[in-house]
């Protein structure tokens, strides 16, 4: 045994410290453990953990992203998380979240870097909400748990991601922001309160943890002025107590701002393990022995984060599913280095394995499923492909000329919007652009097709427009991560408008050419102008962020393969101020903090638009088809659930498996530095010390001087039960079923179609939004024929935070249950008796 294994249980873990364990965890592949750290670029995901060879067990490889398997090839690209709430389908989502999960399997990936729930989507114009779900709480909830399992049902462990309040990409990290310009010495605090935070940003979150996620990743922002990732009360209290949260807290790359006070404020892994890229330098690695060794963090901390990643490890069954990693994040070359940063370990790299079984299937199918019919004046829809002169217009139409992956992680605007940008992003194994599947439905059909690919053809554009029979114009509106700035667009979008000129396209079209269908392919809610109210425009859809069959999905649309069955799943304003909200783009407390509160409260999206008595464009929820449907015969049913019951009582002790005697009395030191049969590679991080005394190790003026150490971190007694907590999600008691409702759903038209019946609640206060979704199931009804819609509602869906007593509560107003076709038709109403 190398001397430094007695520490080194079970786990540090390179590319980020998994924790240091003091002893066997109750598992025979869990002996004592020699493990090492590496830095950014130093393995080939974009975090890998420590290996321990004496055992046989590799390294952990976490890797992005959120739509499918970053940096490698032979994968699929997936629609983006907005389009599977388009579809407000549960089995399209867990279909999704399985198969991106089988592919990292297929790739050697043991925890994809998804699904995403921060940002929610406060502001429209955030960078990254695309990467997510929807404004709204519940359906976010919902798609991000199906996701989650559906991933974990692969083998591979899902991550929920940006825990929390992660709602705008500007000033998300200071060196970022001085990339920009932007000088500011500490990242942007989002402001929530107790409220706001619990019945909006938290409630997916809850959903996440009650479907078993195996981790969830803090984010770069701070919130009320404390960093995510070393904020106590949202990680330790809120997280794994109120949550009752299992897994392990894991970093954002470069998201930690401290050793000690990140340890005992409830992170478990730091990711990449650098406290900047290739860096050298870390707050764990060697700071986080000498923390255990002089009695800072506790024995008990650091069993706790090893067990929790293990738990996780084998909750997904990775110690069965794993296969070796296959491929490399830096290069797509087939032989390189190993350590890529540093040119160290030349070999094989990738060996470009074809993960994509049959899954450009579901692809193409949640394209469609995704796609929101928004206007079709006389049935414009579905085209025959028999139309005498098609003619397609706009560069969202056609390739980009460099390829479909011809821009570092999508970080542009060129050819169709496929993906948008950043680490959420993956590369395409082929695009399918509308201009292609439009061309192959038309030429099928012996008809004539012609098209212009140029926003800004001026001269040809109208000559065309003026010849066509039909007209179908693609434009787009692009946003994605921070670190990449597209046209002036920092992540975020800095207007709600269309891009490459789109306004100006669609008016010139429609100005000839009065059968013109506009097909949006937008990461969010964009401005319409008058399209809903201009004739010429017969239809218009939202095609979302499609993925790699993007073309064949919104033909399958088009030409009445499919009957559009979407709903959108936030609001289409007429201006940008009807939100409510919005982004803050200049820092406005000088070199310090910018600050932004969330003065808005719950008021987000379609709530603020109700509040305020605004007239949306298109609704939340809204969505047509080629089919008509109505609704009749609304139910309540009554339950005999008990009453809400607080969970009291008191936590086990933390337990320690083993012990660590004090270094700085017993002076042990000398067994946990740097083994003499250790070859270093440069820029790793490793646990192991440099000198056998402490501080001489720690090479820091401070050392030994009060830290911050969050209140009771230190503690490892049995500690009060959360009332609101007890069981993972919260107090099991929270998601009784106190009401059961049903609808009649008919279907008044000619041919098949689905319909989603959403079911909205009145809380009744006057501190309440008019109405918030509860329910929704996406219905498939043959013309002619009826089906039931059925939803339970919980003892959650009805129930308010009270800030007074730290738990849910049940008002004494009165509870009405609405179910219609979106949250501005609400034909069907009853009270919650």
């Amino acid at each position: 045994m190398v001397k430094g294994e007695r520490l080194l249980r079970p786990t540090i873990l390179r590319h980020g410290a998994l924790g240091l364990g003091t002893g066997p965890l109750p598992t025979a592949k869990l002996e004592p453990l020699k493990l090492t750290l590496d830095s950014w670029e130093e393995e080939r995901c974009v975090g890998q953990t420590g290996s321990i060879p004496r055992l046989g067990f590799r390294s952990l490889c976490l890797q992005d992203s959120p739509v499918g398997v970053r940096d490698t090839d032979f994968n699929s690209v997936f629609p983006a998380g907005v389009n599977v709430a388009a579809t407000w389908d549960r089995g399209l989502a867990y279909a999704r979240g399985q198969a991106m999960g089988a592919e990292h399997r297929g790739k050697g990936v043991d925890a994809q870097l998804g699904p995403v729930a921060g940002p929610l989507g406060r502001s429209p114009e955030g960078g990254r909400n695309w990467e997510g779900f929807s404004p709204d709480p519940v359906l976010t909830g919902i798609m991000f748990a199906q996701t989650i399992q559906g991933i974990q049902s692969s083998g591979v462990m899902a991550t929920g991601k940006h825990y929390i309040a992660n709602e705008q990409e500007h000033f998300r990290q200071a060196p970022e922001a001085a990339n920009f310009g932007f000088k500011i010495n500490d990242s942007i605090s989002s402001n929530v309160d107790d409220r706001t935070m619990h019945e909006l940003y938290l409630w997916p979150f809850a959903d996440a943890v009650r479907a078993g996620v195996a981790s969830i990743m803090c984010s770069y922002e701070q919130i009320n002025n404390s960093y995510g990732c070393q904020n106590s009360h949202l990680l330790n209290y809120v997280l794994k107590g109120e949550l009752g949260f299992q897994g392990f807290v894991m970093s954002d790359w470069s998201a930690q701002h401290s050793g000690v006070g990140s340890a005992l404020a409830g992170l478990d892994m730091t990711m990449p393990g650098d406290v900047t890229f290739d860096s050298g330098t870390s707050y764990w690695g060697s700071n986080l022995t000498i923390a255990v060794l002089n009695g800072t963090v506790p024995a008990w901390r650091l069993d706790d984060m090893a067990t929790r990643i293990m738990a996780a490890y084998y909750y997904v069954g990775r110690d069965t599913n794993s296969v070796p990693i296959n491929f490399d994040s830096w290069t797509l070359e087939t032989y390189g280095y190993e350590h890529f940063f540093v040119g160290q370990g030349y070999g094989l790299i990738n060996e470009h394995v074809d993960v994509r079984a049959e899954h450009g299937n579901l692809i193409r199918q949640i394209g469609a499923a995704s796609t929101v019919l928004l206007k079709n004046t006389n049935n414009a829809l579905p085209l025959t492909g028999k139309e005498k002169l098609t003619a397609v217009f706009g560069n969202d139409a056609g390739d980009n000329p460099d390829g479909p992956n011809g821009c570092p992680d999508r970080g542009c605007d060129n050819g169709t919007l496929g993906m948008a940008w950043g680490s959420g992003s993956s590369n395409f194994p082929y695009l399918i652009t509308p201009e292609t599947a439009v061309q192959n439905e038309v030429l099928n059909n012996m008809g004539a097709f012609e098209s212009i690919t140029g926003n800004f053809a001026t001269t040809q554009i109208p000559i065309l427009a003026s010849r066509a029979s039909v007209a179908i114009v693609f434009v787009n509106a692009d946003a994605g991560e921070g670190y990449i700035d597209v046209d002036g667009n920092i992540g975020d979008r800095n207007n709600l408008t269309l891009w490459q000129g789109g306004d100006t396209l669609v008016q010139n079209v429609s100005a000839l050419c009065n059968n013109t269908i506009v097909v949006l392919h937008t990461v969010g809610p964009v401005l319409l102008a008058n399209y809903s109210s201009n004739p010429n425009i017969t239809a218009i859809l939202w095609a979302g962020v499609p993925g790699e069959q993007s073309g064949n999905s919104i033909a399958d649309i088009l030409y009445g393969r499919v009957n559009p069955g979407a709903k959108l799943p936030f609001t289409m304003a007429e201006s940008r101020e009807d939100y409510g909200t919005d982004l803050l783009y200049v820092p406005n407390e000088g070199t310090g903090a910018p600050q932004v509160s969330f003065t808005e409260g719950i008021f987000v999206d379609y709530r603020a638009l109700d509040e305020n008595n605004i007239q949306p464009v298109y609704e939340f929820g809204f969505g047509l088809s080629y089919t008509t449907f109505s609704y009749s015969n609304i139910k309540v049913t009554r339950t005999n659930a008990s009453t809400y019951t607080p969970t009291t009582g008191l936590t086990s002790p933390a337990p320690t498996y083993g012990s660590i005697s004090n270094a700085s009395a017993t002076n042990d030191s000398a067994s946990y530095v740097f083994p003499a049969n250790l070859t270093r590679i440069p820029l790793y991080i490793y646990p192991y010390l440099n000198y056998t005394d402490l501080e001489t190790s720690a090479n820091e003026s401070d050392y030994g001087l009060p830290g911050f150490v969050p209140a009771g971190a230190q503690d490892g007694s049995p500690q009060p039960l959360i009332p609101a907590g007890g069981a993972p999600g919260g107090n099991p008691m929270l998601y009784d079923v106190l009401y059961q409702v049903s609808a009649t759903i008919t279907n008044t038209g000619s041919v098949a179609g689905e319909e989603v019946a959403q079911l909205y609640i009145s809380l009744g206060g006057p501190y309440d939004a008019k109405v918030v979704l509860r329910g929704f199931e996406r219905l498939s009804i043959q013309p002619g024929q009826s089906a039931t819609f059925e939803a339970d509602v919980t003892r959650r869906d009805v129930s308010n935070w009270d800030t007074v007593s730290q738990n849910w509560v049940i008002s004494n107003y009165t509870k009405t249950a609405f179910v219609g076709s979106s949250s501005r038709k609400l034909p069907l109403r009853a009270v919650l008796s």
